[in-house]
């Protein structure tokens, strides 16, 4: 898998615990998280990403005004949502809101459209939830008729139709920087290798190596749709502290609060420290260790799936705005140059993707998935 590769950041303005323990105010963690993306563009990171949420533990509802505030403050670190919520929005304002973007930020901006893993958005903009994969897939049809920024004829069954119709601003060059990000459906994945789109595989819980197969299946998907190959990115969670123990020691209670707290509303039990441990070894989806630790995970992670970026989720629930500066600190400096070094020596030594037996049954679960 030789040639670039990316890292980045990504966030979902979580509201944080200030030093005293209590919670910060949406407007100040806002505030926050613009320092925190300024930081990831001193230290030479490529990509930094905020979701869209629309609930109280949340601060972003408008990833864009978050966005274009902090290109007003970087010079060169790509900027984009993580994810837009599609379903609940318009394709033709998305369009305009990101184009808008990548002129204040001279050609930085980036969209990731998604279907998104809550549903507060659909009956807060008057959507109806029976909709939901209808409404997506007639919505990411428009984006993609957008992107070539010609005149648009377009009708659907959802939304009022488009005759001769061109978006404005024009992005000033080429196209859009546009990616799908899915959570490990073959329907998903075949979906964005239709309209020749980069794919972003969210990955938060589980073997990363049972992703592999949708990764191929993805790549088997362009060829016989005939669009050139795409870059794959891969997003997950985790936090990066001194030793192992201390970036887990300070990690747990705030993803054990964040996690409880979104399964008491999706009917999951608590979850257990034993459940974090499996997470944060290394064949689990969280990045939470040293920078050794979280590197060799990360570059065998890359390697499994044949990504070219890799982007670390590293807000986690309450989490505090210190610590988050920590974690950025060390992926930057420390992580992804070892990661670099990692995967050329891979590359070096042509050295094939192993599996543990746990994976490889992950993994073939997965491959029989995506042929049915």
């Amino acid at each position: 898998m030789a040639g670039h590769f990316e890292f980045g950041l990504d966030t979902f303005g979580d509201v944080t615990a200030g030093p005293d323990g209590a919670l910060l105010t949406h407007a100040q963690t806002l505030r926050n998280l613009v320092e925190q993306a300024v930081l990831a563009d001193r230290l030479g990171l490529d990509f930094f990403g905020v979701g869209e949420h629309h609930r109280e533990d949340f601060s972003v509802s408008a990833p864009e005004v978050v966005l274009a505030a902090i290109a007003g403050r970087t010079e060169r670190i790509h900027l984009g949502s993580a994810v837009t919520v599609l379903s609940s929005d318009d394709p033709v304002r998305v369009f305009e809101r990101f184009a808008t973007l990548d002129a204040l930020s001279n050609g930085r901006a980036e969209v990731i459209l998604g279907r998104g893993s809550f549903i507060e958005s659909f009956p807060l903009f008057g959507f109806d939830l029976s909709q939901y994969q209808e409404l997506f897939e007639e919505k990411l049809n428009l984006f993609a008729a957008l992107l070539p920024q010609e005149p648009v004829t377009w009708s659907g069954e959802l939304r009022s139709p488009l005759t001769d119709q061109l978006v404005y601003p024009p992005v000033e060059h080429g196209r859009l920087k546009t990616w799908v990000g899915v959570g490990g459906s073959p329907e998903s994945v075949v979906r964005a290798a239709h309209y020749g789109l980069p794919l972003v595989l969210a990955i938060i819980g589980g073997s990363p190596a049972r992703f592999a197969p949708l990764a191929d299946l993805y790549r088997r998907a362009l060829e016989q749709f005939g669009h050139e190959p795409q870059p794959i990115a891969v997003h997950s969670p985790g936090h990066i502290g001194e030793t192992d123990a201390e970036a887990r020691d300070t990690l747990w209670p705030h993803y054990k609060a964040n996690i409880d707290r979104i399964g008491k509303e999706r009917g999951w039990g608590p979850v257990t420290r034993e459940h974090f441990e499996v997470e944060a070894g290394p064949s689990g989806a969280l990045y939470a260790g040293s920078s050794e630790t979280v590197a060799q995970k990360i570059a065998a992670a890359m390697r499994a799936i044949g990504a070219t970026r890799f982007d670390l989720k590293y807000s986690n629930g309450t989490l505090s705005h210190e610590h988050m500066m920590g974690s950025i600190e060390r992926y930057a400096t420390e992580v992804v140059p070892r990661v670099r070094e990692l995967l050329a020596e891979s590359d070096a030594a042509g050295e094939p993707v192993e599996l543990d037996a746990a994976d490889r049954a992950d993994a073939a679960a997965a491959a029989e998935h995506a042929r049915d």
